[in-house]
């Protein structure tokens, strides 16, 4: 006799349920009553409501945290402040991927929102067919006057929320650090020098791929003096990366070379000019001359021949050991040290040019991360509650944590900005945890903390300021790019499509990179390079996103 396992009863009993909702409602996004809908005058739901309301949420927390979110004092204040009682179901963070499907399509207990959803694409779409949940675009065109803010001042942000039919499924949360060319996110794997072994041998910061091959050839060439000079303890390592290793990876140097696409993303490989046009920077000329410039590095014993193997533990204890004298990741005092280096500037080749990484210009997004079910009998009054979480002084505080705990941590203290107004201040944590803290205060959920509330609303947070100083002072500048490939809503059907061209053409890239690298490559061998990627799928792979970058761009109009 067959034995069923108790995750394949989960499953069974799951199926069983969607199928039960299927059955009953259609995709018509009306599972419940939803009498009211938009025909409520936004009067009768402005904060605070006249009368008391109830409404239920479903949410997570972390583990070792407080489990019912009403005890948090951010959903304490907010209650007073809106007159709107929340009745809370939770899960435990690390079993919301295990359970949420399942509350989903469980009829009987579906709340009226979703609060901290993470729900991805594949889940809107899912969702939204089943008639789970309910298109959000005009109820937050009518009773959501804060998001809507958000918008008007970061259109491009409601444009990846749409659908290709236009509807918004979920609230977004979205938190910038820097906008744009100057957002924290322009590029992941930033190129890092050791200043001290540069002030030891009396050079200076290199600034075109010339004087940088120079530097690592000096850094090579007085091994014995450093090793002496500075303690170290193994051989000297003119550069080190993690080859195809996103922030590790060391393609940010052929930016200069060709049209200086260079190679932003290790992944897709996929840039737009500035005609709009999308394509793959592993087809260039900037790509090509850029491969062989490094193999050249290579043959010189420049470059570490563990770059394309090692892990990140390895990585880091070399770092740390004081060997690199040129690094790749986002914060180089994970991988050696703060003091002692520097980030080093775009180099220039044939031109002087950064690729922005995808997504970068509208980093820090999350299209699914609250959804209205269908079972919510006045959506309009859930939709005006949730968007009292874009409330500019608001959405720091749900992403953070907040002020006047009753324990003896904060993660900020109500201040005053330049002009007199609120303004909510970082506190010093001390030994504290700043991961702790946010845990224990924060609640998440739908939000948006913009770059132009620093300084008005919220202090910026320290760990973040001097990123942003080395992005603003060093790669901004060398940032020309008119556009920046977004994040895409795209089909069900689109979407598994996007991935199984991607898998195959990014795994020949990436294979392509390393190979050439330490082998070098012929004329021959790029052009069976290029030949393969086209055998793979490239040009339906460009179309697809030409298709979606071109309706991007007409959403924002």
């Amino acid at each position: 006799m067959r034995k069923f396992s108790r995750k394949g009863l989960a499953l069974a009993l799951a199926l069983v349920l969607t199928a039960g909702l299927l059955a009953g409602c259609g995709s018509s996004g009306q599972l419940g009553a939803n009498s009211k809908g938009l025909t409520v005058d936004p009067a009768e739901v402005a904060m605070p409501l006249a009368e008391p309301a109830t409404l239920k949420g479903l949410t997570n927390f972390p583990a070792g945290t407080e489990a019912e979110p009403n005890n948090r004092t951010i959903f304490k204040r907010l209650e007073e402040q809106t007159n709107v009682h929340i009745n809370w179901r939770t899960i435990q963070s690390d079993q919301w991927g295990d359970k949420i499907a399942l509350e989903m399509a469980t009829v009987s207990t579906m709340p009226d929102f979703v609060f901290n959803a993470g729900f991805g694409e594949s889940d809107l779409q899912k969702y939204a067919k089943w008639g789970a949940i309910i298109p959000l675009e005009e109820y937050i065109d009518k009773y959501m006057p804060n998001l809507c803010k958000v918008f008007e001042q970061s259109p491009e942000y409601k444009a990846m929320c749409m659908d290709v039919d236009g509807h918004i499924w979920a609230l977004p949360w979205i938190e910038q650090l820097g906008y744009q060319k100057t957002a924290i996110q322009l590029l992941d794997n930033m190129p890092f020098i050791n200043t001290d072994w540069l002030d030891f041998l009396g050079l200076e910061m290199p600034t075109t791929v010339d004087d940088f091959e120079a530097v690592l050839i000096a850094f090579r060439d007085n091994a014995a003096a450093l090793k002496q000079e500075f303690g170290i303890q193994g051989s000297v390592i003119p550069m080190s990366f993690i080859m195809n290793d996103g922030g590790q990876d060391p393609y940010i140097l052929i930016n200069g070379f060709g049209e200086g696409y260079g190679d932003p993303d290790t992944w897709k490989h996929l840039v737009v000019t500035d005609e709009g046009e999308v394509i793959s920077d592993a087809t260039t000329e900037g790509f090509k001359k850029g491969t062989a410039w490094l193999h050249q590095l290579y043959t010189e014993n420049l470059i570490d021949p563990e770059a394309f193997t090692q892990d990140w533990a390895t990585y880091v204890a070399k770092g740390k050991s004081g060997r690199y004298g040129v690094c790749f990741t986002w914060d180089v005092g994970n991988v050696a040290t703060l003091d002692g280096w520097a980030p080093l500037p775009m180099l220039e080749a044939d031109t002087v040019n950064i690729t922005p990484d995808t997504a970068s210009y509208t980093s820090g997004f999350q299209r699914g991360r609250c959804v209205v079910t269908a079972k919510a009998e006045n959506p309009a009054l859930v939709c005006s509650w949730l968007d009292q979480m874009y409330v500019p002084i608001q959405s720091p505080q749900n992403n953070w944590g907040t002020y006047g705990e009753d324990d003896e941590f904060d993660i900020f203290e109500m201040s005053t900005n330049d002009a007199g107004e609120p303004m909510l201040r970082h506190a010093p944590l001390g030994d504290a945890s700043p991961v702790e803290v946010r845990e224990a205060e924060s609640v998440n959920g739908p939000l948006a903390v913009l770059d132009s509330y620093y300084g008005v609303y919220v202090t910026l947070p320290d760990d973040a300021a001097y990123r942003l100083e080395w992005i603003e002072d060093v790669y901004t500048p060398a940032c020309h790019a008119k556009y920046c490939l977004p994040n895409f809503f795209m089909t069900q059907e689109d979407t598994v499509r996007d991935s199984n061209l991607s898998t195959d053409l990014a795994k020949r890239v990436n294979e392509f990179k390393s190979r050439s690298v330490m082998e070098g490559f012929s004329d021959a061998d790029w052009d069976q390079f290029q030949a393969d990627l086209k055998a793979y799928g490239l040009d339906e792979y460009v179309a697809l996103y030409q298709k979606y970058f071109d309706a991007y761009l007409a959403q924002q109009q």
